[in-house]
Protein backbone atom coordinates (compact mmCIF):
# COMPACT_ATOMS: atom_id res chain seq x y z
CA UNK A 1 0.00 0.00 0.00
CA UNK A 2 1.49 3.33 -1.03
CA UNK A 3 1.87 6.35 1.22
CA UNK A 4 -0.92 8.17 -0.66
CA UNK A 5 -3.33 5.30 -0.02
CA UNK A 6 -2.36 5.23 3.65
CA UNK A 7 -2.98 8.98 3.94
CA UNK A 8 -6.36 8.60 2.23
CA UNK A 9 -7.31 5.76 4.58
CA UNK A 10 -6.21 7.79 7.62
CA UNK A 11 -8.24 10.77 6.40
CA UNK A 12 -11.31 8.59 5.86
CA UNK A 13 -10.97 7.10 9.37
CA UNK A 14 -10.56 10.57 10.83
CA UNK A 15 -13.74 11.78 9.09
CA UNK A 16 -15.62 8.66 10.18
CA UNK A 17 -14.50 9.22 13.80
CA UNK A 18 -15.62 12.85 13.60
CA UNK A 19 -19.00 11.90 12.07
CA UNK A 20 -19.72 9.23 14.66
CA UNK A 21 -18.21 11.05 17.63
CA UNK A 22 -20.33 14.13 16.95
CA UNK A 23 -23.47 12.01 16.60
CA UNK A 24 -23.81 12.61 12.86
CA UNK A 25 -23.13 16.30 13.51
CA UNK A 26 -25.81 16.69 16.20
CA UNK A 27 -23.07 17.54 18.70
CA UNK A 28 -22.76 20.92 17.00
CA UNK A 29 -26.31 21.92 17.90
CA UNK A 30 -25.87 25.35 19.53
CA UNK A 31 -28.05 24.64 22.58
CA UNK A 32 -27.94 21.42 24.62
CA UNK A 33 -25.99 19.26 22.13
CA UNK A 34 -26.34 16.17 24.35
CA UNK A 35 -30.12 16.53 24.28
CA UNK A 36 -30.04 16.98 20.51
CA UNK A 37 -27.87 13.87 20.18
CA UNK A 38 -30.30 11.87 22.32
CA UNK A 39 -33.22 12.97 20.13
CA UNK A 40 -31.37 12.03 16.92
CA UNK A 41 -30.52 8.63 18.42
CA UNK A 42 -34.16 8.02 19.33
CA UNK A 43 -35.31 9.03 15.85
CA UNK A 44 -32.87 6.49 14.37
CA UNK A 45 -34.10 3.80 16.76
CA UNK A 46 -37.76 4.62 16.07
CA UNK A 47 -37.15 4.33 12.31
CA UNK A 48 -35.17 1.09 12.66
CA UNK A 49 -36.93 -2.16 11.72
CA UNK A 50 -36.44 -3.81 15.12
CA UNK A 51 -37.96 -3.71 18.58
CA UNK A 52 -36.50 -3.06 22.04
CA UNK A 53 -36.16 -6.78 22.73
CA UNK A 54 -34.45 -7.48 19.41
CA UNK A 55 -30.90 -8.84 19.42
CA UNK A 56 -30.22 -6.14 16.81
CA UNK A 57 -30.71 -3.37 19.41
CA UNK A 58 -28.44 -5.19 21.87
CA UNK A 59 -25.82 -5.50 19.13
CA UNK A 60 -26.22 -1.85 18.08
CA UNK A 61 -25.74 -0.65 21.65
CA UNK A 62 -22.81 -2.98 22.35
CA UNK A 63 -20.95 -2.37 19.12
CA UNK A 64 -21.83 1.33 19.35
CA UNK A 65 -20.16 1.49 22.75
CA UNK A 66 -16.83 0.06 21.61
CA UNK A 67 -16.75 2.00 18.35
CA UNK A 68 -17.78 5.07 20.35
CA UNK A 69 -14.76 4.74 22.64
CA UNK A 70 -12.60 5.21 19.55
CA UNK A 71 -14.83 7.84 17.87
CA UNK A 72 -15.32 10.10 20.90
CA UNK A 73 -11.71 9.55 21.93
CA UNK A 74 -10.64 10.94 18.57
CA UNK A 75 -12.26 14.27 19.53
CA UNK A 76 -10.43 14.56 22.86
CA UNK A 77 -7.60 17.06 23.24
CA UNK A 78 -5.37 17.93 26.20
CA UNK A 79 -7.34 21.17 26.63
CA UNK A 80 -10.76 19.49 26.28
CA UNK A 81 -10.90 15.95 27.71
CA UNK A 82 -14.72 15.75 27.36
CA UNK A 83 -15.75 17.88 24.36
CA UNK A 84 -19.41 18.92 24.31
CA UNK A 85 -19.58 18.06 20.61
CA UNK A 86 -18.83 14.39 21.46
CA UNK A 87 -22.39 13.05 21.74
CA UNK A 88 -22.12 9.47 20.46
CA UNK A 89 -22.26 8.50 24.14
CA UNK A 90 -25.82 9.86 24.23
CA UNK A 91 -26.71 7.64 21.28
CA UNK A 92 -25.53 4.50 23.06
CA UNK A 93 -26.94 5.55 26.44
CA UNK A 94 -30.44 6.22 25.13
CA UNK A 95 -30.40 3.00 23.04
CA UNK A 96 -29.47 1.04 26.19
CA UNK A 97 -32.31 2.77 28.05
CA UNK A 98 -34.71 1.49 25.36
CA UNK A 99 -33.65 -2.14 25.78
CA UNK A 100 -36.62 -4.46 26.39
CA UNK A 101 -39.13 -1.58 26.34
CA UNK A 102 -42.10 -1.57 23.95
CA UNK A 103 -41.33 0.52 20.88
CA UNK A 104 -44.16 3.01 21.37
CA UNK A 105 -44.00 6.78 21.61
CA UNK A 106 -44.90 6.90 25.33
CA UNK A 107 -42.07 4.49 26.22
CA UNK A 108 -39.61 6.19 23.90
CA UNK A 109 -40.48 9.55 25.47
CA UNK A 110 -40.06 8.02 28.94
CA UNK A 111 -36.68 6.60 27.88
CA UNK A 112 -35.59 10.04 26.67
CA UNK A 113 -36.61 11.83 29.88
CA UNK A 114 -35.24 9.12 32.16
CA UNK A 115 -31.90 8.91 30.36
CA UNK A 116 -31.41 12.69 30.18
CA UNK A 117 -32.19 13.06 33.91
CA UNK A 118 -29.77 10.29 34.84
CA UNK A 119 -27.11 11.70 32.53
CA UNK A 120 -27.46 15.15 34.11
CA UNK A 121 -27.79 14.08 37.77
CA UNK A 122 -25.23 11.24 37.46
CA UNK A 123 -26.06 9.12 40.51
CA UNK A 124 -23.26 7.05 42.03
CA UNK A 125 -21.03 5.71 40.49
CA UNK A 126 -21.82 7.31 37.10
CA UNK A 127 -19.83 10.50 37.81
CA UNK A 128 -16.76 8.46 38.77
CA UNK A 129 -16.74 6.78 35.36
CA UNK A 130 -16.21 10.18 33.69
CA UNK A 131 -12.69 10.13 35.11
CA UNK A 132 -11.64 7.21 32.91
CA UNK A 133 -9.24 8.29 30.16
CA UNK A 134 -10.33 9.47 26.71
CA UNK A 135 -13.28 7.82 25.03
CA UNK A 136 -13.65 5.31 27.88
CA UNK A 137 -14.72 8.07 30.28
CA UNK A 138 -16.96 9.74 27.72
CA UNK A 139 -18.76 6.51 26.86
CA UNK A 140 -18.83 4.64 30.19
CA UNK A 141 -20.84 7.12 32.24
CA UNK A 142 -23.62 7.23 29.63
CA UNK A 143 -23.60 3.45 29.27
CA UNK A 144 -24.24 3.11 33.00
CA UNK A 145 -26.88 5.87 32.91
CA UNK A 146 -28.57 3.85 30.14
CA UNK A 147 -28.42 0.67 32.22
CA UNK A 148 -29.95 2.49 35.20
CA UNK A 149 -32.66 3.89 32.92
CA UNK A 150 -33.45 0.47 31.42
CA UNK A 151 -33.70 -1.09 34.88
CA UNK A 152 -35.94 1.71 36.21
CA UNK A 153 -38.28 1.80 33.22
CA UNK A 154 -38.53 -1.96 32.78
CA UNK A 155 -39.06 -2.36 36.51
CA UNK A 156 -41.86 0.20 36.36
CA UNK A 157 -43.37 -1.45 33.29
CA UNK A 158 -43.34 -4.87 34.94
CA UNK A 159 -44.80 -3.46 38.15
CA UNK A 160 -47.62 -1.79 36.20
CA UNK A 161 -48.48 -5.07 34.45
CA UNK A 162 -48.95 -6.98 37.73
Amino acid sequence: MGSRAILLAQGALSRLGWLMGTGLGSGFFPVAPATAGSLVALAIYYAAPFEGSSPALFFLAGAGFFVGVWATGSLVTDDDPDPKRAVWDEFVGVWVTCLLLPKTLPWIAAAFVCFRLLDIVKPWPIRRLEKLPGGWGIMSDDLLAGVYGAVLLNGGRLTMSI
